[in-house]
């Protein structure tokens, strides 16, 4: 047994069209199809560019705790 993972056509009439690789012997094969469903076309997008602020490094003894940001009246 052989697995063999190719794009297939149906036609219309229900023909089933596949290409297989070339070392597959001609003649009536056996075919299981595990799963059958048309592929969304994808249209290729550019990738984002988003701009970059360069602020340089963080100060030295920076704090984000919420204590240190925050008075007792939590503002």
């Amino acid at each position: 047994m052989k697995t063999l993972h190719v794009r297939a056509r149906v036609a219309e009439d229900g023909t089933l069209t596949a290409q297989v690789p070339p070392d597959v012997p001609t003649g009536e094969h056996e075919v299981v199809l595990r799963f059958v469903q048309p592929e969304p076309v994808r249209e290729e997008r550019p990738p984002l560019d988003f701009p970059v602020d360069d602020v340089g490094p963080w100060p030295e003894g920076l704090s984000l705790r919420r204590e240190d940001k925050y008075d007792d009246w939590g503002r």
